[in-house]
């Protein structure tokens, strides 16, 4: 019999591996801990960027077979919704192309003629813009493709050779509040460095010469650019081919060496030269009318977007008329204007300290600096049409309109002629009405915009008036040769009125109003004069609410500190630019907010009551209905700073009271994102939908915005922007309408009234002054006199709210009955970054709740701009006015003192406005009153729990190993402790 293999002993765990399996295990638990905890605290960034759970209603029974289809969602998936959106664009396009230039009439071109489409812009075009407005260029149609598209023959030898070098050639990068990452080059290729066959292929041919211009968030446009970094020169330029040809003082809106050359070449070797102006702020064109330059023909083609190409074939062959005006003046020196010296900033150099710290990596330094609007009023074609007036009777010595201005406001050719009559002119009932027949005289189908201005009476030392303001406008249908239309147009009298921060009201002087029918700004057709009574206005057009004058603080310090520009003396009253001072020699402290400060006495409210009321059951409801208290008692206070403080792009659900979870994406430019393709429709620039100025048209931009939500299940909108082209430098000028508040307003409430009809709520911003992109987040404190702020920078969000409107279907009863109600149009805003006197713009209490909401009646939300910066302190907020933060609230500080009754008061406000604004949008379709709502996880949780099962399993396994390790050294110690015992005792 074979001997028994001896039993293997067991061994010993050693120390290390003891050590390594229980740090293991403790390091798997931290982990899965962390994960939970910080995907938990970044849970909406995640829903945003990778997906949240879906929402489930339930409706009440009984009331499974209601409608709850309040819209009409015309499209299955987003992909069928961009599609047809691309459409729209090449209409808006179509319409917004401004012929600029066309002698001898070379436009429009025949199918089949040869051109040459060069500049680096002709491969490169400008889509969009840089930030909210990011436009996804693989998803746009080319120039190449719209020009060829439209029977055109492209030059391929000359393009093909720009595609493939103009990335060889630095161009013009803003990016988001990072002086030291733009850069401010022009761009263009040198005609030199084409190759010698690409230079051969555009004789004969007809070019189009295609200069372009971009813009971004974050930076504005060198007004130097051999200069400092405050005039726009970015801290890493680097000197090169482009760069040696800069002369002192030139800057980014006007040609470059290069562009010159280019267009002397096309001059030289083609039978036209067409000039495509892609870029969506105005720029000195004056060299392209006469002289070496002048071009045969120009268009202002402003920003693309997807599609807009396609519309640049259709208006360069004629088969769209264009019917463009331009939306702001087109001056022939920018430098000459008097907003030149006061844009872009300085500063107040005895701040240091002031909320040094920010949320981010991006330094505030504790600084401050301010803007100063000294031109008042007198900014654009207003002070351009005052000086022509007042030169005219002998004020203003040396000041030449033509010389001075190269294209009007409201200016625009077309491929026909128009003529227009005034056919009466009259006041009734408080209003000017006007009666206008417009006839096609040319040999081809057209539309044309008819332009209503006033001039009223001036007394010098009175209240400042531009000598010309825009009243209304319209737009007429498609006409075909020899075929009129009469356009009816009417505006209130009272808007012919001037602010009066002494009188707290608009003033209406007595005497002559002179009404003007143009085709421009400046060039009259037809005029007629109505006499009126002084009336002083004192109560709001819309509400009948008291006016008052609400910014003292901002006329005192335009008083002090910086002159009085007037239509008295122009010559001698002309705003100096701006030098760096203090804010003691100002008269003005920057004062950090302490919430303690700014409590008040009110009883605490009550909240977590059980009502049984469900947020649906106030859809349909004014914003004042008794059943808001029961539905707000209902709110616990972590329901309330949940859903204020955690909002980019989104709002969280709130199950209890039927609330879901919305989604709210950015911007300008369409459902557009700044990290990558959304799969929506990327619009062409506000600059040219301002441009079409048709309000049906866009009324029809705003429904597709709508359709696209109701297809991709978005509620909000960050959009549109309504910021004022104070100068043609400003970095965001591509996403806002106009210099003239009243386009701009008209434009806005037709766009924010179309997104309604399909329940998106439009989050109208920056409010306000908002007008430059320099030093927004360090504490730029932005001064004008309040009449400048209400005539000219509040007034396009003051017709928005008024104007926009929407008939929304709600549930009227028990038995299901759907009804119609009208509601408010604009239910949203998004405040600014800058400050508005010395006070953020989402703090102001002014800004963000006496005009708005005690004027004008205005019962929708506030939401702030990206909040990151410590200065956009949420009690401030609340206190202002402002009532979400466009932030994460993991990485921003918490609301302070919600254990106060004036805090939680204002956040029972501020969830008023905000369940008032979702409660009447597409975030309740499907949903019956009584219903109920539930949120699975999302989809990224399902990972996060399984790789957390993964890691407890492997730290269990490891706790295990380390647990059995030590069981069994103590076992082996003990039999190694008893054998010696067994010896000793032998």
């Amino acid at each position: 019999m074979a001997d028994k293999k001896p039993k293997k002993q067991p061994k010993k765990m050693s120390r290390r591996a003891f050590v390594a399996s229980g740090v293991g295990a403790g390091a798997l638990v931290g982990v899965t801990v962390a994960a939970n905890v910080g995907t938990n605290m970044f849970k909406s960034a995640l829903d945003h960027y990778v997906g949240a759970g879906t929402t489930t209603i339930t409706n009440a029974p009984g009331s499974e077979n209601w409608d709850t289809a309040y819209y009409d969602r015309q499209y299955r998936g987003k992909g069928a919704a961009a599609e047809d959106a691309k459409n729209i664009v090449i209409e808006i396009e179509g319409e917004g192309i401004v012929l600029l230039k066309n002698d001898n009439n070379a436009l429009p071109l025949a199918s089949g003629t040869e051109v040459s489409l060069i500049g680096r812009y002709a491969a490169d075009p400008v889509y969009g813009g840089a930030g909210s407005g990011t436009v996804d260029p693989n998803d746009c149609t080319t120039l190449y493709d719209g020009v060829a598209g439209a029977g055109l023959v492209v030059n391929d030898t000359a393009y093909n050779w720009i595609a493939e070098n103009y990335s060889n050639y630095p161009k013009a990068n803003i990016t988001m509040d990072s002086p030291s990452t733009a850069s401010y080059y022009i761009g263009e290729i040198p005609w030199d460095a084409y190759s010698d066959e690409a230079k051969n292929s555009i004789s004969g041919t007809t070019a189009l010469v295609v200069i372009g211009r971009g813009g971004g968030e974050g930076g504005d446009l060198s007004r130097d650019l051999i200069g400092d970094v405050n005039s726009g020169v970015s801290e890493n330029f680097t000197a090169n081919d482009e760069t040696a040809n800069y002369v002192e003082g030139q800057h980014e809106l006007e040609l470059s060496k290069e562009e010159r050359d280019l267009i002397s070449a096309a001059k030289a070797a083609c039978d036209k030269v067409i000039v495509l102006y892609n870029g969506s702020t105005p720029m000195e064109m004056g060299p392209l009318m006469s002289g070496d330059l002048a071009v045969d023909a120009i268009l202002s083609i402003g920003s693309l977007g997807a599609s807009g190409a396609a519309a640049v074939g259709q208006v360069l062959t004629g088969a769209v008329n264009p019917s463009g005006k331009t939306t702001d003046i087109w001056a022939a020196d920018f430098t000459a204007d008097p907003t030149f010296g006061n844009f872009g900033g300085k500063q107040y150099t005895d701040v240091s300290d002031y909320y040094p710290t920010n949320y981010t990596s991006t330094p505030s330094n504790g600084t401050a600096y301010f803007v100063e609007y000294k031109e008042g009023i007198y900014y654009g074609y207003r002070f351009y049409e005052t000086a022509a007036a007042e030169a005219e009777a002998g004020n203003y010595s040396g000041f030449n309109y033509d010389e001075a201005v190269v294209y009007p406001f409201g200016y625009g050719l077309s491929y026909t002629t128009f003529d227009q009559t005034l056919d009466s002119c009259e006041v009734v009932d408080d209003s000017v009405n006007a009666s206008v027949t417009v006839t096609n005289t040319g040999s081809v189908a057209g539309k044309c915009v008819v332009e209503l201005y006033y001039s009223a009476p001036y007394t010098p030392g009175g209240i400042e008036k531009s000598a010309v303001v825009l009243g209304a406008f319209g737009k007429t249908q498609l006409l075909e040769p020899g075929a009129s239309e009469t356009v009816e147009l009417s505006f209130p009298v009272r808007e012919m009125a001037s602010w009066s921060s002494e009188q707290g009201g608009y003033v209406l002087d007595a005497g002559d109003y002179v009404i003007s029918l143009r085709s421009d700004s400046h060039n009259v057709i037809a005029e007629q004069a109505v006499t009126l009574e002084e009336q002083v206005y004192t109560t709001d057009s819309a509400t009948g609410n008291e006016l008052a004058a609400r910014f003292a603080d901002m006329d005192e310090y335009m008083e002090a500190n910086c002159g009085h520009f007037t239509r008295e003396n122009f010559a001698g009253s002309w705003p100096e630019p701006a030098e760096d001072k203090t804010t003691a020699d100002c008269g003005i402290t920057l004062a950090e907010y302490n919430y303690a400060d700014h409590l008040g006495d009110e009883p605490m409210p009550t909240t977590g009551a059980d009502n049984g009321i469900s947020l649906i059951d106030l859809r349909g409801k004014a914003f004042d209905d008794e059943m808001w208290d029961q539905l707000l008692d209902e709110l616990t206070v972590d329901d309330m700073t949940t859903m204020l403080n955690d909002c980019a792009y989104n709002t969280p659900a709130i199950a209890h009271i039927g609330k879901p979870a919305t989604s709210e994406p950015d911007g300008p430019a369409g459902f557009t994102s700044l990290t990558g393709a959304t799969g929506n429709c990327a619009y062409c620039s506000e600059f040219i939908m301002a441009q079409t100025w048709n309000t049906e048209l866009m009324y029809r931009t705003g429904q597709m915005v709508g359709q696209e939500a109701l297809a991709s299940g978005y509620n909000g909108w960050y959009a549109p922007a309504m910021n004022t082209h104070r100068s043609p430098f400003a970095g965001r000028n591509f996403e806002y309408y106009s210099e003239d508040p009243l386009l701009a307003g008209k434009i806005g409430a037709a766009v924010v009234s179309g997104a309604a009809s399909n329940g998106v709520y439009a989050m109208v911003k920056h409010y306000a002054l908002n007008d430059q992109e320099s030093y927004r987040v360090q504490h730029l404190c932005t001064w004008a006199t309040e009449q400048t702020a209400r005539e000219i920078y509040l007034r396009p969000f003051e017709i928005t709210i008024k104007e926009s409107s929407n008939e929304m279907k709600y549930i009227a009863d028990d038995q299901g009955t759907v009804e119609t109600v009208t509601m408010p149009g604009c239910t949203a805003l998004m405040s600014s970054f800058n400050y508005v006197g010395s006070q953020w713009s989402g703090g102001n209490h002014a800004l963000c709740t006496e005009i708005p909401r005690g004027e004008w009646g205005f019962t929708g939300c506030i939401i702030t701009d990206f909040n990151l910066y410590g200065y956009m302190d949420k009690n401030w907020g609340l206190d202002g006015g402002t009532d979400m933060h466009l932030t994460y609230a993991a990485m921003t500080p918490a609301f302070q003192g919600t254990n106060e009754a004036s805090v939680v008061a204002r956040l029972r406000e501020a969830s008023h406005r905000v369940l008032y604004t979702v409660v009447n949008s597409n975030a309740m379709q499907g949903m019956a009153p009584g219903s109920t709502i539930s949120t699975s996880p999302s989809p990224w949780q399902y990972g996060v729990w399984g790789a957390s099962a993964v890691m407890l399993v492997g730290a269990a396994a490891l706790g295990a190993r380390c647990y059995l390790g030590s069981r069994r050294n103590k076992e082996i110690d003990a039999a190694e402790a008893k054998k010696g015992q067994a010896a000793d005792k032998k």
